[in-house]
């Protein structure tokens, strides 16, 4: 793991790659592998010690445990939980961020993810424009400066429901692609929000 991080100063390449693994474990309900890969995620993007690390990435496997029932999930305990991790995550750091409205923006974006995939949305746009929504807040920029991020990560979820619905498997080629776009997901952040 890299020795300098932070919400401004993380790592894309080691976001990136915990992330997709993930999103892996997650469309595949391996919650332990989920709950590893979390706490890399939260550990390289915003820094914090061990325990709190361990902390935020329990509230982030559970809120998506809330939310992983389709169509009946529970998206006010998913909230919660990403309540409870952005008002960790954020502790003494002067930003000002509501750790509410921080876990809304976030819930929202996976709600119309799901509406995109799930066909029930059709356009694209407004999963971007809830992107930018949610990184413009949590990184105080312009909506405009991560909008590259927010577009190359909508193509990482395209690459990871396309291989939902192939059936999941690990040897997938569309597991390559999902990874790039994260990748290059995150780097286009960290240049907007590191300079």
């Amino acid at each position: 793991m890299s020795s300098q991080r932070g919400p401004w100063t993380f790592d894309p390449e080691a976001v990136g790659n915990a992330e997709t693994d993930a999103w892996v474990s997650y469309y595949r309900r391996e919650w332990w592998a989920f709950l590893k890969a979390a706490y890399v995620m939260v550990h390289e993007g915003f820094g914090m010690g061990r325990i709190r690390t361990v902390q935020g990435a329990y509230y982030v496997l559970r809120a998506n445990q809330k939310w992983a029932p389709y169509p009946e999930n529970d998206a006010d305990a998913a909230r919660e939980y990403m309540r409870r991790f952005y008002a960790l995550a954020l502790r003494g750091v002067d930003h000002g961020l509501d750790p509410v409205e921080a876990a809304r923006r976030e819930v929202e974006w996976w709600r119309l993810h799901r509406e995109h995939q799930y066909g029930l949305v059709g356009e694209e746009e407004p999963l971007v424009d809830s992107l930018v929504s949610l990184y413009s807040y949590v990184y105080d920029v312009p909506g405009e400066t991560v909008r590259e991020a927010a577009r190359q990560r909508v193509l990482a979820m395209e690459h990871s429901d396309a291989w939902v619905r192939s059936g999941r498997d690990l040897a997938s080629p569309l597991l390559a692609k999902e990874r790039e776009a994260l990748l290059a997901s995150y780097r286009a952040l960290r240049a907007a929000v590191g300079s």
